[in-house]
């Protein structure tokens, strides 16, 4: 049985003048010890979909489907029992680490309550664990920089605390919300490696939020493409690296630099993407699309298996021989990203 299982979440905000549908019947299961990484342009829904599951949406804000995390359904469990398990067994690592850690409170003080709260250590048995994953995290000095305020702290520290607050319980499901943005290269590739040894020595599985295609090749096994709050491609790392089967997967590779080619322009996707608010009735990638055909309108198209195996999912009306050729190369993403 997968340790989390999404069926049909959707997720929904209410505004004076219309209702904003930010995702829209995403699906997937996690097993134990695996990552999967989801990608796609801002406003995809991406980040919406796993606050959904935390409990974490604005007051606005309202979620239905099935989040399934050890047969209990985290979109219906009560805020005291969803308390006893967020930060413990599931853990997050959010984007923007300024916004997110309290500027009253010490680094020491924010890491320790977690500690506290949920392993019952004393204060100075969760300072000396706190320091140690500080150092995991290579924070330099760590043992100084415990007891200064968020804003002592450079973006790039930052970030690498709010790493360490969600690694501190050794959480079952960890989602990652662009964990290495605001890290130098050197710096994210050892974070990764961190993110690799606690799945390996805990069993630890991985939801990837990110812009990052060469984090997604060298961390993840299956890969989920969103787009206007709808999964377009779903599949193993592997096959979308080498054969990508949907348009928008098609742009987002072509839109990445090519070590063998340095001199090639980048090609971007022209336009904008859909207004939630006034959702398209069809395909919500048929305006940009290079591919789109008239009947792309008549609606959204079904996600359903492609091609040779039967988890390989597809949401596109034209079949791929009718589709531009892809000229990428999943080489050059994978080694950029063990660089």
């Amino acid at each position: 049985m997968p340790l989390l299982q999404v069926n049909n979440l959707e997720v929904a905000f209410a505004t004076p003048d219309a209702t904003v549908r930010a995702v829209n019947g995403v699906s997937f299961d996690l097993e134990e010890g695996s990552t999967l990484g989801i990608v796609g342009e801002s406003g995809s829904g991406k980040s919406q979909s796993v606050l959904a599951m935390m409990g974490l949406l604005a007051g606005n804000g309202t979620a239905s489907g099935s989040a399934l995390y050890q047969g209990q359904d985290l979109l219906r469990m009560p805020a005291q029992a969803l308390n006893k398990i967020r930060g413990n067994r599931l853990s997050m690592i959010f984007q923007d680490p300024m916004t997110s850690l309290n500027p009253y409170l010490t680094i020491e003080r924010q890491m320790t309550e977690v500690l506290q709260l949920h392993k019952n250590l004393t204060r100075r048995a969760a300072r000396k664990r706190a320091i140690e994953m500080l150092e995991a995290v290579r924070i330099p000095e760590a043992a100084h920089r415990i007891d200064q305020y968020p804003h002592e702290l450079s973006g790039g520290m930052r970030q690498r605390v709010m790493i360490a607050m969600a690694l501190l319980c050794e959480p079952q499901v960890l989602f990652a919300d662009e964990p290495t943005t605001a890290l130098d290269v050197t710096v994210q590739a050892q974070i990764l490696q961190l993110l690799r040894n606690l799945q390996h020595d805990f069993g630890t599985a991985i939801v990837l939020i990110t812009h990052d295609l060469g984090v997604v090749a060298g961390l993840c096994e299956k890969v989920m493409v969103m787009y206007g709050g709808r999964v377009m491609e779903h599949c193993d790392a592997d096959d979308l690296f080498a054969r990508p089967s949907h348009p928008y997967t098609i742009g987002l590779l072509r839109a990445l630099p090519r070590l063998d080619r340095s001199d090639a322009p980048l090609v971007g996707i022209p336009g904008n993407p859909p207004n939630m608010a006034r959702p398209p009735s069809g395909c919500p990638f048929q305006e940009r699309c290079i591919d789109a055909a008239d009947h792309c309108g008549d609606g959204p198209p079904p996600l359903i298996p492609f091609g040779e195996k039967p988890d390989w999912l597809r949401a596109c009306y034209r079949p791929v021989y009718d589709m531009r050729e892809y000229t990428g190369r999943a080489g050059d993403i994978r080694e950029t990203s063990n660089a």
